[in-house]
């Protein structure tokens, strides 16, 4: 299962994609594109990439302890969901116009939408088994729910995209030896007996 790091690694994983996609056009360079908050000032970035909730979901059904094929146990993983919002950089000193924001969002909701699949091996390349892949999709959230978030930051609302990545499953760094086996017990039983002639 994914180690820590995975949160960053999703963050990052969705960074790349844009710079990969949206660079020279409708973005010149991929340093306009960064990890932030809105609500940090004087940074020269054009799109910027926030995470903005990180919500711990119901247990998954797996026994209690797991094995790892290592003669070892581990608690199952936790699942995780992360919340992202797609956001213009509004102290940005790039003096962009209304129609040009709006080509960025629209090409930002495309690259996404094309690229919402990836599997934790993917970004942490020494797990041993492919598992479930991470699915990000638009979070449904209402115009309210919107100016909350940028109300939280003590930013006004602008035009911006949500997204929710999950399942993140977050493995334990608790392992347990199994236990070995002391003692076995053998029964045969015979099913015929040889007759002579």
């Amino acid at each position: 299962m994914a180690d820590y790091p995975i949160i960053s690694d999703v963050s990052s994983y969705l960074v790349k994609l844009l710079r990969r996609k949206m660079c020279p056009e409708p973005i010149p360079s991929p340093n306009n594109i960064e990890v932030s908050s809105p609500a940090e000032q004087d940074v020269d970035y054009i799109l910027g990439l926030y995470l903005y909730d990180i919500r711990a979901e119901g247990e998954i059904s797996v026994p209690p302890l797991m094995n790892t094929g290592k003669t070892r146990l581990a608690p199952p993983p936790k699942p995780y969901s992360l919340y992202y919002m797609l956001f213009i950089n509004g102290s940005s000193q790039m003096g962009l116009k209304a129609h040009d924001i709006q080509k960025i969002i629209g090409r930002a909701a495309q690259v996404i939408n094309d690229g919402n699949v990836v599997y934790p091996n993917e970004l942490q390349t020494w797990l041993e088994s492919r598992e479930a892949p991470i699915i990000i999709t638009p979070s449904k959230l209402s115009l309210e729910d919107k100016v909350r978030v940028w109300s939280a930051i003590n930013k006004p609302y602008q035009v911006s995209l949500f997204y929710k990545a999950a399942p993140i499953l977050l493995s334990s760094e608790i392992l347990i030896d199994a236990p070995r086996v002391t003692q076995a017990e053998f029964s045969l039983h015979l099913t015929g007996e040889n007759k002579e002639g």
